[in-house]
């Protein structure tokens, strides 16, 4: 018995396919609207965090959109996208960096004895007003540096200096905080 060969586009629409309860989508918007819950589904059945599985499903959705043109019969999106969770999770799983280990020791460091929080406070202080004592533009520089953390080049940015006048002004900066006479306890 020799099987019928279908030659040409216009025979599919004459065809009867195995799979009746999956119709042919005219376009991915509606594949998603008709879909999306039993793929999300099985996005959960794959993850145990149900945020981790809306993300991983659209990840396949997105893959599934980009190939979109290229998938011939569209009875086989539910497997096509299925696979792209597969393929994705299985992808985060093999990247998926150890953060904790099992050892015999807690890696915790010693108990640092914390200083005495009115002395701390103090301290705050005290430099603070030593940082306002300072110009304009190296209080501003310091304060970039080292209160906002930026880098030599992020605080040129911000003030529009060059990097060499944030070099020179946070040193005679720190040269000035060096010598107030209010943070002598703390050399």
């Amino acid at each position: 018995m020799t099987t019928p060969v279908c030659t040409s586009g216009a025979n599919v629409a004459t065809r009867t396919f195995p799979y009746p309860s999956h119709p042919s989508y005219p376009s991915f918007a509606s594949y998603m609207k008709a879909r999306q819950p039993v793929l999300l589904r099985t996005a959960r059945s794959l993850t145990p965090n149900p945020i981790d599985a809306e993300d991983l499903l659209q990840t396949a959705l997105t893959k599934t959109y980009v190939a979109w043109e290229r998938i011939e019969d569209h009875r086989a999106l539910d497997g096509y996208v299925r696979r792209a969770l597969l393929n994705t999770r299985t992808s985060q799983w093999r990247k998926r960096k150890v953060d904790e280990f099992v050892c015999d020791e807690l890696p915790e460091p010693e108990g640092v004895p914390a200083g005495d929080p009115a002395e701390q406070q103090a301290l705050r202080d005290a430099m603070w007003r030593a940082i306002m004592k300072l110009p304009t533009r190296q209080r501003a520089m310091v304060v970039l540096r080292y209160y906002e953390d930026l880098s030599e080049a992020q605080t040129a940015e911000v003030l529009g200096v060059s990097i060499g006048t944030v070099k020179s002004a946070v040193s005679r900066a720190l040269g000035k905080l060096r010598e107030d006479p209010e943070l002598e306890p703390v050399r």
